[in-house]
C-alpha cells in the first residue's frame, strides 16, 4: 500500500520526533514508526466506514420520509439511485472490508459533530446529487465518476472529517490524499475498494527500519558533512527539515547499494518542496548535487548514479 515516497515521509516524521526529544530511545521509535506505517491501513478504513455509514444514513433518511404525517408523493417513492449505485453496492458487498471498516465507526457516530447527518445534507441539496438522479446515464463508468466526485467533494475535502481524522492521529491529514489515491485507483480498475496490509513487499518494512537506523546511528558524521557543504551557514540556522532529508540522503547513498543515487536525491529533493521552506528545494539540491560530485571524484561512493544506465 505505501510507496516508498511514503515510507520516507513516515521515517522523516520519525526523525523529526526523534531529534526533537532528548534522550529519545531508537527502539521506541522504531515501535512509533511501525505503527505509524500501520494506522495508514487504519485510515483507510474509516474512510470506507464513514462512507457506509453515509450511505445507511441515507436509506434510514427515506425510509423514515414515508413515515411523515402528510408525505408528499416524493417521500413516498423517493429516489434511492444514491443506495443503489453499482459500485457502492459492490463496496458494501465485500463482507471482509465492512467487518473490518465497522471497527471504525465510532469515529464517525461518538462524537458530537453530527458528521454523518451534515455530511448527508450537503449531499442531498448539491447539484452534483440531482444531477446524477436525474442523469439516464446507467453505466457502472458513470457511477464510478458519480462516486469519486461525491467523495472528492463531500468527504475528502471537508473541514469537519479532517479536524476529526486530525483528533485520531496528527499524520492522517497529510496521508489522507495518499490513501484517496489508493481508493480511486480501486474504483476506476477494480469497481470496489481493497484495503492491504501498510507494505507491498516485506523488504519495504526493512527499507523503512534500515533508514531510520541508519540515519541515526551516523548522524554525528552526517551533521559534519552538512556543515562542510553549506558554506558561510552555521547548522542552526539550516531548517531541522532540511537537515533530515539530507541525513536521509546521505544514509540512502552512502550506506545503501541497492538504490540508485539519481533515485535519492531526486525523492528528497521533492519531498522537502511539501515539508520544509520555500527555500527548501534549491537548498537541498545545491548541496546534494556538490556532495555527490565531490565524493564520487573521491572515490566515496561505489554505486550506479542511474539504475538505467546499466
Amino acid at each position: 500500500m505505501l510507496s516508498r515516497r511514503h515510507i520516507r515521509i513516515k521515517v522523516m516524521q520519525s526523525l523529526y520526533s526523534y531529534f526533537a526529544q532528548k534522550n529519545s530511545d531508537i527502539n521506541d521509535i522504531e515501535k512509533s514508526l511501525l505503527k505509524n506505517c500501520d494506522e495508514i491501513v487504519h485510515l483507510g478504513y474509516s474512510i470506507v466506514s464513514l462512507l457506509y455509514e453515509i450511505i445507511k444514513y441515507a436509506d434510514n433518511f427515506y425510509e423514515d420520509a414515508k413515515k411523515k404525517h402528510l408525505p408528499t408523493q416524493h417521500d413516498l417513492n423517493p429516489n434511492k439511485r444514491l443506495i443503489q449505485n453499482k459500485l457502492i453496492n459492490n463496496i458494501l458487498s465485500n463482507e471482509d472490508l465492512i467487518d473490518n471498516a465497522s471497527n471504525f465507526k465510532s469515529i464517525w457516530l461518538e462524537n458530537d459533530h453530527n458528521i454523518i447527518s451534515k455530511i448527508f445534507t450537503k449531499i442531498y441539496k448539491s447539484q452534483l446529487y440531482a444531477n446524477y438522479l436525474s442523469s439516464e446515464d446507467k453505466s457502472i463508468k458513470f457511477d464510478k465518476i458519480f462516486l469519486i466526485d461525491l467523495m472528492n467533494n463531500f468527504i475528502l475535502n471537508n473541514d469537519l472529517v479532517n479536524h476529526v481524522l486530525e483528533e485520531k492521529s496528527i499524520y492522517w491529514v497529510d496521508d489522507l490524499p495518499f490513501v484517496a489515491t489508493i481508493i480511486f485507483g480501486n474504483i476506476k480498475e477494480d469497481s470496489t475498494i481493497r484495503i492491504n496490509g501498510p507494505y507491498k513487499h516485506i523488504s519495504d518494512k526493512e527499507f523503512a527500519l534500515d533508514l531510520l537506523s541508519k540515519t541515526i546511528s551516523n548522524n554525528d558524521s552526517y551533521e559534519e558533512i552538512i556543515k562542510s557543504y553549506a558554506k558561510n551557514w552555521d547548522l542552526e540556522r539550516i531548517a531541522i527539515m532540511d537537515q533530515i532529508f539530507l541525513k536521509m540522503s546521505f544514509a540512502e547513498i552512502l550506506l545503501m547499494p541497492n538504490l540508485p543515487i539519481k533515485v535519492s536525491m531526486n525523492e528528497y529533493i521533492e519531498i522537502s518542496k511539501y515539508y520544509s521552506t520555500s527555500k527548501s528545494k534549491s537548498f537541498v539540491n545545491g548541496m546534494l548535487d556538490s556532495f555527490v560530485k565531490d565524493y564520487q571524484n573521491k572515490g566515496k561512493i561505489n554505486k550506479l548514479f542511474d539504475e538505467s544506465l546499466k
